[in-house]
């Protein structure tokens, strides 16, 4: 009987490397898609912050009183 238990340790060892390196061998490029489109949007706003706010700044700057206002 103690032999059969010294057989079996072996067993469970192959069979928990596999079930390993099934998991260890999966595909794992779905995830990767999302974050390089992830990286690719950051890349873009940090390239759109390195350039002048001009634009932005003139349609932010109304002036206080239209000229239909003034009478």
């Amino acid at each position: 009987m103690a032999s059969l238990a010294w057989l079996l340790i072996p067993l469970f060892a192959a069979i928990g490397a596999a079930i390993w390196g099934s998991w260890a061998a999966r595909d794992r490029t779905q995830g990767d898609i999302s974050e390089l489109a992830g990286y690719a949007r950051f890349r873009e706003a940090m390239a759109n912050a390195d350039q002048p706010r001009a634009a932005a700044d003139a349609h932010s700057a109304h002036p206080a009183h239209s000229a239909s206002d003034a009478v």
